[in-house]
């Protein structure tokens, strides 16, 4: 049984970022097989890819989507790792990474998912611990990202006050880098296929948290370059959009009893999480 798979999915990728993103995963001690799933047009990441031990390359010929196309690298390494990494070709990490991640989630056997601190290329912390979306949530961060007046709204769904200095256990994680179990996948299922792009991650988070936590581990850490392509591309815009609304009609809009149940909890948890911790930060201390 491999500890950790891995598997990344490439559209139009620069080699260099591909090059970073695989060394990251394949340069731990304990990390397994990496497959590389290209939505690209053509295959020219194959020849990059070839000969690197532990490295499968799959060509798809047409641009199947995120979730999809890591489905097809998850079931294959599902009865056959303990863990599963899907990421991001745009981040890169130490060494020391997944082992942080690794022994974490062998001491938290109830957690199903984890993500560690993500910052951008400057160093700056990226809000990626979020409470389960509201359409107005969305709405507000995609059409009045700079209005003073939603600050608090914002700031809730990011679950800003909460700080990113404790373990918390939070409903929706980024799908930059999503460290899996994978014996929780085989209960909650992989990826829902009906997202092309975006929505996919907040999904998968909420049927994850559903039946275990998903906790942010704040002991590791990785970089993430984060183009955020929706805000510069109309396209990428259209395709947010249609994504949102595939979400919402398939969780609930206005009336997602459930979401708001989540998210009480989740907030009443990572606020008595948080203040344990400083309590034992405290004692140690003194």
């Amino acid at each position: 049984m491999e500890k950790i798979s891995a598997s990344i999915v490439t559209y139009n990728t620069e080699v260099f970022l591909l090059k970073r993103a695989m060394d990251s995963f394949l340069n731990s001690s304990i990390s397994g097989p990496l497959v590389i799933i290209d939505n690209s047009p053509n295959d020219y990441l194959k020849q990059f890819c070839e000969g690197i031990r532990d490295v499968t390359y799959i060509h798809t010929g047409r641009n199947l989507g995120y979730g999809k196309a890591h489905n097809i690298a998850i079931r294959s390494h599902l009865d056959h790792s303990t863990y599963h990494l899907v990421l991001n070709p745009d981040v890169y990490f130490d060494t020391t990474t997944l082992e942080k991640l690794y022994y974490f989630m062998e001491s938290h056997p109830q957690a199903g998912l984890a993500m560690p601190k993500v910052f951008n290329t400057e160093g700056q912390l990226q809000m990626n611990c979020k409470l389960l979306p509201a359409p107005m949530n969305l709405a507000l961060r995609r059409f009045f990202p700079v209005k003073s007046w939603f600050k608090q709204i914002n700031n809730r769904y990011e679950m800003q006050e909460r700080g990113f200095d404790h373990v918390m256990n939070v409903p929706f994680l980024s799908g930059c880098f999503m460290f899996l179990r994978t014996s929780s996948l085989k209960k909650t299922g992989l990826f829902d296929e009906q997202f092309f792009l975006y929505a996919e991650d907040t999904d998968l988070s909420r049927r994850v948290h559903l039946q275990f936590e998903t906790l942010f581990f704040p002991d590791a850490a990785i970089t993430h370059l984060h183009a955020r392509g929706s805000y510069k591309d109309f396209n990428l815009t259209l395709q947010n959009l249609k994504s949102a609304i595939q979400y919402f009609n398939k969780w609930g809009w206005f009336f997602d009893r459930e979401r708001k149940e989540i998210n009480a909890r989740a907030l009443s948890q990572t606020n008595r999480m948080v203040q344990e911790a400083t309590s034992l930060d405290k004692i140690k201390v003194a």
